[in-house]
């Protein structure tokens, strides 16, 4: 049989189907469904210590073969697609009794530019707080003010097995804490497999809550917090002895996993001759950078391991902002599992009667109007679209990137702070965030991105010189006009008032995309607004129409803040949460904003500290940069367009949202709707 250039064989099915495994081995994964085959291919792979029979066919063919395994650090959830691959062309690293192809890396100098990479990654390792699986949060209980951590693993694991560990080895860890540590609590942490799937422990753990000296930790919790606060980390095999020498802790062996044996550790066994001294650099070097593969989860491609860093960084940042749980009323069923994702880490129970929420629960809500009814102890979690919502309306069911969630009030609501606001007014913005800002207020303006990307044709700017200005109307209804704009409340009196502020102006006035839809109920004699502007701007495109308008007047519309970034003056009639700073023209004051902002700065808290962003691809917590990107795919593929069934009953439940909100308002019912066609930003 003619080789295939760079194919590699499988005769694991499971191995064979792990995604992204092309990537890892940047060659062609071939299943072998017979050892016949094996003449097609180049190399043959298998899974950990568990492939005999392929290391054997590789062996009888003369063919290399490659252990494959997890790295060190692999995903956010197990149940995640593997981030990070080893692929060991000699051993693999957990069986201390062959050498690896990570000893031989361990074993490499290093250059000054290596050094001082691999201090940049460990300085960004702890400050991202991960490990090898990262979806459990820290331990949030409290802890001894002097313990040191003794780490347990599963029963017979093959880590320690083949790392010259066993039951006893346990043992002798657990008596040397206890002995060397006489002014210590012992932290007994037990493996989360021991919860998750039932897998046995190393210890007796009955017998060991009976030591007063000992605290098991049962639950399933991040190691991180443990190691950063311990004396010292005792361990047989764990990765997480790993992870404590880059908190700079001192750590006991009691097997002989990859990082022992260099003189790193205190090892209670004799190192295999192949080891030597390595520096702490060497060791994360080899570990983190020369040995393991890993997979970009949000282009499919290779990626160096700072992106994945950064990635799951953010994952544990994002998860473990709010409480453990969360308590929803208000959501309509097609926003439930949406609100899952965009709370990631938390776990979301939807409630119909507020009354059977515990007062000091977390409470989410749409906006700020369902509080009605809920305990004063309870903690709000305001939720809204963000600032870059998607290809469509979400008034036509399409799903969000971006959401808000706000802790101290909502963005729109200028009645008291936000914690938007808190962020404009308290944020020391560094060079490194506004030069982020900077580069992503460009690339929206360069792709044309606004909030929801609706295709339509280009505007042109009539021949005369005369100032040309827009008011983009709103939907009268919004809680952004009864919260945001203490003065004029309607479309009607706010071209008025422009008009007189403008007479010779070329004024266009563009109703709200979601009334000019159908979606929602036009404003109050707005059949009028004929009589004060020289245009009616329905279906245009908004990136192109600021571009060519010289200036923006607004209650509170987001197309206000949409104009600041493309350099155009902005008068704000109402309170919008971009008035205040310096920034804009400002009809009535806001007295308790006076900190003067740039543009740059403005943009910073907006789109990169204040929203959630959830990518469309993973499902998981992304960057604005990455969701510019993907709403740039998603409208140039077009696949936001309505489906059949949407396009039949658009108008159906257009007058049925209608008739419940006039019920709502009128406070006759209490309904669980979808509150974002009751209130929220325009």
């Amino acid at each position: 049989m003619r080789k295939t250039p760079g194919s590699i064989g499988f005769l694991s099915w499971p191995a064979f189907r792990l995604p992204g495994l092309a990537a890892f081995l940047e060659a062609k994964p071939r299943f072998l469904f017979f050892s016949a085959m094996a003449g097609g291919v180049e190399k043959i792979a298998g899974w950990g210590r568990r492939a005999h029979t392929a290391r054997k066919l590789a062996a009888r063919k003369g063919l290399p073969f490659l252990t494959l395994e997890d790295g060190f650090l692999r995903s956010v959830e197990r149940h995640h697609s593997r981030l990070s691959l080893v692929v060991d062309d000699l051993g693999i690293y957990y069986d201390a009794s062959q050498p690896s192809r990570l000893e031989k890396l361990i074993a490499k100098l290093l250059n000054k530019t290596q050094k001082a990479r691999v201090r940049a990654l460990i300085k960004a390792w702890r400050k991202a707080r991960v490990s090898k699986y990262n979806y459990s949060r820290d331990y949030e209980g409290k802890l001894p003010s002097r313990y040191v951590l003794v780490v347990d693993q599963n029963y017979r694991d093959f880590s320690v097995l083949y790392g010259r560990g066993n039951k006893e080895s346990f043992a002798r860890m657990l008596d040397a804490a206890l002995s060397e540590n006489p002014d210590c609590t012992i932290i007994v942490k037990l493996h989360p497999d021991t919860f998750t799937r039932r897998k046995r422990s190393h210890f007796d753990v009955p017998s060991l809550m009976q030591n007063p000296r000992i605290k098991v930790l049962v639950e399933d919790c991040h190691p991180i917090r443990l190691i950063e606060k311990a004396q010292a980390v005792y361990a047989v095999t764990s990765q997480v002895g790993f992870d404590a020498l880059m908190w700079g802790k001192k750590v006991r062996i009691f097997g002989m996993p990859f990082y022992a044996g260099w003189g790193l550790t205190e090892d209670e066994l004799p190192a295999p001759h192949r080891r030597g001294r390595a520096s702490l650099e060497q060791l994360v070097h080899a570990a983190l950078i020369d040995y393991p593969r890993y997979i970009d989860p949000e282009t499919g491609k290779r990626c160096e391991v700072e992106a994945l860093l950064a990635h799951i960084g953010l994952q544990r940042r994002m998860r473990e902002r709010f409480s453990h749980k969360i308590t929803a009323v208000g959501f309509s069923l097609w926003k439930r599992p949406i609100l899952g994702r965009f709370l990631g880490g938390s776990n979301v129970h939807f409630h119909h009667n507020v009354l059977s929420i515990p007062r000091q629960a977390t409470v989410a809500i749409w906006g700020n109007e369902a509080s009605e009814g809920l305990a004063p102890e309870a903690n709000l979690l305001c939720i809204e679209d963000g600032f870059l919502r998607s290809v469509g309306l979400g008034a036509d069911l399409i799903e969000p990137l971006s959401w808000i969630c706000d802790d101290l009030g909502i963005y729109y609501d200028a009645s008291k702070p936000s914690r938007l606001e808190r962020i404009l007014a308290e944020t020391d913005f560094d060079k490194a965030l506004l030069v982020q800002a900077r580069a992503l207020r460009k690339r929206i303006l360069e792709a044309g991105i606004t909030k929801y990307n609706i295709k339509a044709p280009p505007w042109k700017r009539p021949a005369s010189s005369q100032k040309v200005m827009l008011v983009p109307g709103q939907v009268e209804t919004d809680a952004s006009i009864r919260f945001g704009a203490p003065g004029i409340k309607t479309n009607l009196d706010l071209l008025r008032a422009v008009r007189r502020a403008n007479p010779k102006a070329y004024i266009i006035y563009k109703p709200h995309p979601d009334v000019q839809a159908g979606l929602r109920t036009q404003g109050k004699s707005e059949k009028l607004v004929e009589l004060h502007c020289d245009e009616i701007l329905g279906n245009a495109s908004m990136a192109n129409l600021l571009n060519a308008v010289d200036e923006v007047a607004t209650l509170t519309s987001l197309t206000g803040f949409e104009a600041l970034m493309r350099g155009k003056r902005v008068t704000c009639y109402g309170q919008p949460f971009y008035a205040g700073w310096g920034l804009t023209k400002d009809i009535i004051p806001i007295p308790r904003r006076t900190r003067q902002l740039s543009l740059d700065e403005l943009v910073a808290g907006a789109l990169i500290l204040y929203p959630v962003y959830v990518s469309r691809a993973t499902g998981r917590f992304t960057s604005p940069e990455r969701t510019v990107e993907e709403l740039i795919t998603w409208r140039e593929t077009g696949d936001s367009l309505l489906v059949w069934w949407q396009r039949i009953l658009r108008p159906v439940f257009a007058n049925f949202k209608r008739h419940i909100r006039k019920l709502v308002l009128e406070r006759k019912v209490l309904f669980s709707v979808d509150k974002e066609d009751l209130h929220g930003g325009s």
